[in-house]
């Protein structure tokens, strides 16, 4: 191990099956084989469906970050009741709508960064894996087809209910399906659907018809990763009926069959009630993003570890584009304070060390990021810490880079490159290093709050006018009245020792605002932050 490596940390995460934090052990060794259940493609996703998948993503990340070759399969639901029901309402063929949704939903996802898996199956593609998965669950007597349905006989599956805790005599029947009188138990769900007028079908042994809900996922699963894989992942509530219903079906058709992990995410609440379609209480993650750029919505879903319930507010919103508009403006003040060394610095390129104060910085921020992260993925107060302690670092160290001399000047330029590397390949794991450069992404943000204050940049620059003769004129009152004014519509002023007013995003701070309370303190305390730094970045 070289001097700067850090010994990673065993990673444990949490097993829905066994209700307990275990240590990661791949079944072959350096390879990963992970299946996350996606979304039913009828609509545009909510950031529920964003949470699952920025979980899971973060997860894949990190798999690779120590090493792990994945095989990461996220299928698409798009053969469904909810899809048939929606097709109709809007005048389209079924598997048309679901084709523009899982298009859709692959935009947003590229929005909030989301690794391409490196499947993503859709239900209507395997309609032969489907089918003769059935016909193996029949033939070893766990299944049986009334008029042309087929229904999986839970009755044959003794450990029913192993994963959700759900004992078999309080079981309803599927969820999704109403109970029908010739279920032998009213348990018993649906593995294949009679085809009905108007409706989407497919030919198979037992005549035209459609997949029921939860067979898709154990077909693919067991195509693309074997029966027996390592990770099974989704939202809390698939655990019953869908993942019970899955691993019962698997285990009936397949003699080899398990999964080794279980993990599930928790969901995302409104006013701390499950957010979903169903009780029009949502957010679809283009109406978030419309405001608020897609990287503060996937560190605000990262904000809470991932088992957690999240309580969707925009106080923790505005709190994530804050802290990310202060790691931006640090790297591109970096970036600004280097440029008059670039030259100096590609004659020095492996001359100069850096120093030891960086090392021990660099070696804390990855050990520490590393330990959060193999403690079952535990993102709360990721980017504190040691991360920001190398965020201060940038900003004293870029302070004194025209007060020393050249040599010494040299080897702190050295320390702040590399230890920006360390800061970028968190963000990096993360999912939270932008593409663009930094002043481009500050941009954008200045431009997310703008959208929210409702006003465009040229009256915050007339309004910055307004306030420059108001204190020229001694007229502190108008003076304080302009701040205030912008600071309720989320935008601060930050008045530069020698230089302009400059302004920034920022939490709106309304006039009646409680300054004890969470949201008021937060905010103080961010704007005061950021004029500090600022303070350091515009005076050196």
């Amino acid at each position: 191990m070289s001097e700067m490596e850090v010994e990673k940390p065993e990673l444990t995460l949490y097993n829905t099956m066994t209700q307990l934090k275990e240590v990661f052990k791949p079944i072959n060794p350096g390879k990963i084989g992970m299946y996350v259940c996606g979304i039913t493609a009828y609509d545009y996703s909510h950031i529920g469906h964003a949470r699952a998948a920025v979980s899971f993503d973060l997860l894949y990340r990190y798999l690779r970050h120590l090493g792990y070759e994945v095989n990461y399969v996220r299928n698409f639901t798009d053969v469904d009741d909810k899809v048939i029901e929606k097709a109709k309402k809007c005048g389209e063929k079924p598997l048309d709508l679901s084709n523009r949704f899982c298009e859709e939903y692959l935009v947003d996802m590229a929005d909030l960064q989301c690794l391409l898996p490196t499947r993503q199956p859709r239900v209507s593609d395997h309609m032969e894996h489907i089918i003769k998965m059935i016909e193996k669950i029949i033939e070893n007597g766990c299944g049986y087809a009334v008029g042309g349905d087929v229904f999986f006989s839970v009755d044959k599956s003794p450990s029913y209910g192993q994963l959700s805790g759900q004992r078999l005599d309080h079981t309803q029947a599927g969820k999704r399906v109403a109970v029908d009188s010739r279920k032998r138990n009213p348990a018993d769900f649906a593995l294949w659907k009679a085809a009905k007028s108007g409706e989407p079908s497919w030919e198979s042994p037992w005549g035209p018809g459609r997949p029921g809900w939860h067979i898709e996922c154990s077909a693919m699963s067991a195509h693309y990763l074997s029966p027996r894989f390592d990770i099974h992942g989704g939202g809390a509530d698939l655990k019953f009926p869908h993942h019970e219903n899955e691993i019962a079906q698997t285990c009936a058709a397949c003699e080899d069959s398990g999964v080794n992990y279980w993990l599930h995410n928790g969901h995302v609440t409104n006013n701390n009630v499950k957010m979903g379609k169903s009780l029009d209480n949502f957010f679809t993650i283009r109406e978030i993003t419309a405001k608020y750029h897609p990287l503060a919505l996937r560190h605000f879903l990262m904000s809470a570890q991932y088992r957690s319930p999240l309580n969707y507010s925009v106080s923790q919103l505005e709190s994530s584009s804050d802290a990310l508009y202060c790691v931006y403006q640090t790297l591109e003040d970096l970036v600004k304070s280097l440029s008059p060394y670039r030259e100096e610095m590609s004659r020095d390129v492996g001359k100069t060390q850096q120093t030891a104060e960086a090392k021990e910085m660099i070696k804390k921020v990855k050990s520490e990021f590393e330990t959060k992260m193999s403690n079952d993925l535990n993102t709360a107060h990721i980017l504190t810490g040691a991360f920001q302690d190398a965020l201060k670092f940038i900003n004293v160290s870029i302070s004194k880079l025209k007060k020393i001399q050249k040599k010494q000047r040299m080897s702190l330029i050295v320390s702040l490159v590399e230890v920006e590397k360390a800061v970028r390949e968190v963000l990096d794991v993360l999912g939270l290093l932008t593409t663009l450069s930094y002043d481009e992404f500050l941009k954008e943000m200045k431009q997310k709050a703008l959208t929210r204050a409702g006003i465009g940049e040229e009256e915050v620059l007339r309004r910055i006018d307004e306030r420059k003769l108001a204190r020229k004129n001694k007229d502190f009152k108008r003076s304080d009245q302009i701040r205030e004014l912008l600071a309720a519509k989320g935008i601060a002023l930050e008045d530069i020792p020698g230089k302009d007013t400059v302004w920034r995003p920022c939490t709106p701070l309304s006039s009646n605002s409680n300054p004890k309370s969470g949201l008021g303190m937060t905010a103080l305390a961010l704007a005061i932050g950021f004029i500090f730094l600022g303070f350091l970045f515009y005076s050196r």
